[in-house]
């Protein structure tokens, strides 16, 4: 595994580089694609190989004998996490959003209240406002200049006509890897509201050393009747195109609903995720991850000491995923201002804060899976888009 390798991505037909133009103003010839949640890194030559034997098989039929794929998941899932996920649980969906429309579809009404804890991955407001349902804020505390859960004032806010909730964990665009204590409280909150609790946990290998994630379904076993939980290879290694979830749901009551509306669309899984996730989710992919980790825990800290080293920037830490969320309060300027300067000036696409909800307007989201060379090219070019603060 090389993750210093450099790859050119142009012209391939992906969006976070050929589409960073179109939607961020920023030309892929000169400009650095800091916004879309891909990684900048080859993926596992497990995979790649995986691939290659399906395609010399002309393995290209529908699928029978879902075991093996079902096998993989649970023995990632125990291994890694110390979750034991039992069988005939995982439901196969067209990736993660598309669980969290299901799950709306199956758990909720026209004009029900669903909680997201903003500022939060974009496309959860985006797809319940789509579902017609209505979004409830509920923001998010900083505490020690990180995200802390605020269920005193969360508590205050629910009227009663809320549903559902939807939990990023580890958080997206924070970083922050949810701790047992914080993590029992929210258990605590859907009891206490009557609400389904929806867990998104499509980042959960994504944790620097020293780190752990703890997966809601470990965390409170006595909630499974309220509980589905959310998972991907997607984000891990680097195969979002796949557009491969999981929703592993233990209570039966809960399943039934599900199971009726993926009946009623007829979703099932494509061959290729069939032979993708066994490969993944092994020893070899698990030596991967391991590296990864390390990796991007360095990039990490050379973002974070090269943008605080800016007068009036300051990124918030990361105990995992690979998106930094930085601050830019002190530069006194308006949205507008700064993002001029990192799209224009630095010539970096990054994500506008705006998009993640209420508590997300001074920030920028900035994508930092790619090789060290790249991190350190992009804190270079902040430093001279901001110069004048210095």
């Amino acid at each position: 595994m090389n993750f210093d390798e450099i790859i050119d991505f142009r012209g391939q037909h992906t969006s976070k580089w050929d589409a960073m133009e179109q939607n961020i103003g920023v030309s892929p010839e000169d400009g650095l694609a800091m916004w879309v949640a891909d990684m900048d890194f080859r993926q596992p030559q497990v995979v790649i190989d995986a691939v290659k034997r399906m395609a010399d098989r002309a393995l290209f039929t529908y699928f029978a004998d879902t075991s093996e794929y079902d096998a993989a998941i649970r023995w990632w899932m125990k291994t890694r996490h110390g979750w034991e996920v039992e069988s005939g649980t995982i439901f196969t969906t067209q990736g993660l959003v598309n669980a969290v429309s299901l799950c709306l579809e199956s758990y909720t009404q026209l004009g029900d209240g669903v909680v997201i804890f903003t500022p939060v991955y974009h496309a959860f407001a985006r797809v319940i406002r789509a579902n017609g349902r209505t979004v409830v804020e509920c923001p998010l505390a900083i505490r020690d200049g990180v995200y802390q859960m605020d269920f005193d004032a969360w508590d205050a806010q629910m009227t009663g006509r809320e549903k559902m909730a939807i939990l990023c964990s580890p958080h997206n665009p924070g970083g922050r890897v949810w701790a047992q204590v914080e993590l029992q409280g929210m258990a605590d909150f859907a009891k206490r509201h009557d609400l389904i609790l929806v867990s998104d946990e499509i980042h959960h290998d994504l944790v620097f050393p020293g780190q752990k994630h703890i997966p809601m379904a470990v965390v409170d076993p006595s909630m499974s009747d309220r509980l589905v939980m959310l998972a991907a290879t997607s984000k891990t290694f680097n195969v979002a195109g796949m557009h491969c979830g999981n929703a592993i749901i233990a209570d039966e009551g809960l399943r039934a609903p599900f199971a009726k509306r993926m009946g009623q669309l007829s979703l099932s899984p494509n061959s290729m995720s069939m032979h993708m996730t066994p490969a993944l989710y092994s020893p070899a992919g698990a030596e991967w991850v391991d590296a990864l980790n390390t990796y991007l825990d360095a990039n990490h800290r050379l973002f974070l000491d090269g943008i605080n080293a800016i007068p009036g920037l300051k990124m918030m830490p990361m105990q995992g995923t690979y998106l930094a969320w930085v601050d830019f309060t002190g530069t006194g300027m308006a949205q507008e201002e700064y993002s001029a300067r990192v799209a224009k000036d630095a010539k970096i696409a990054a994500s506008p804060g705006p998009v993640f909800g209420l508590g997300g307007d001074s920030y920028l989201r900035f994508n930092i899976a790619m090789p060290k060379v790249r991190v350190e090219e992009a804190v270079e070019r902040m430093q001279k888009a901001f110069g004048d603060l210095q």
